[in-house]
């Protein structure tokens, strides 16, 4: 795969899975309904700089793991494609039917920054999916430490986006993302990628 098939493919691949809601939506979407422009921002940022810190870790990680062992390669890439594939399977089987909000019930000040960063910094499932979806888009012959970490930032970059984009215009998204209709399709869309690029990282040669 060259470097813009690389660029191209992850960024599709990424904005899908950006506009998908999940819990970080909800905390975004609840933040600037209860609490306020500002706070939701605070949210935002401490959520993709949470993502920023798995990023970093794994991509050393992965740089290592790739440059001193082909098993533990192999290994590596059968275990994230066997992940890939379960969360693609559980999507196409059992579509949420609503958007868990998350507590609203503690309306006094807090800082929602750092609620942002470990919300997502102690969830080892963010470490556990980025180390099974990147590696199929890091081009042969490139550094892994370096094309991580850059997809890693895309990622970011696109969360930071799509979060200002939902506090930018609270009501008229957060009244469609809680539609059942709506998050079935993407549910079901997201899950039917999961199973293709488990498929392709399953047979992806190092």
């Amino acid at each position: 795969m060259s470097i813009m098939d690389s660029l191209l493919t992850f960024s599709l691949a990424a904005v899908l899975l950006t506009l998908t809601p999940g819990l970080d939506t909800a905390l975004i979407l609840r933040t600037a309904t209860t609490e306020g422009k500002n706070q939701a921002i605070q949210a935002a940022l401490g959520i993709n700089t949470g993502c920023l810190l798995w990023g970093v870790a794994i991509a050393f990680g992965l740089g290592s793991v790739v440059a001193v062992s082909e098993l533990a390669y192999d290994i590596l890439k059968y275990c994230g494609a066997a992940y890939l594939g379960w969360l693609g399977v559980c999507m196409l089987v059992r579509p949420r039917k609503q958007l868990i909000v998350a507590n609203a019930s503690n309306k006094t000040a807090s800082n929602w920054f750092l609620k942002g960063v470990l919300g997502n910094a102690l969830k080892p499932k963010v470490g556990i999916f980025y180390v099974s979806f990147l590696p199929q888009f890091i081009p042969q012959g490139h550094s892994p430490v370096i094309w991580t970490f850059g997809l890693v930032t895309i990622h970011i970059t696109m969360g930071i986006v799509w979060s200002l984009m939902l506090i930018g215009a609270t009501r008229p998204l957060a009244s469609l993302l809680r539609k059942e209709k709506v998050i079935r399709w993407l549910d079901h869309t997201t899950g039917l990628v999961f199973l293709l690029f488990a498929a392709r990282l399953a047979i992806s040669r190092r």
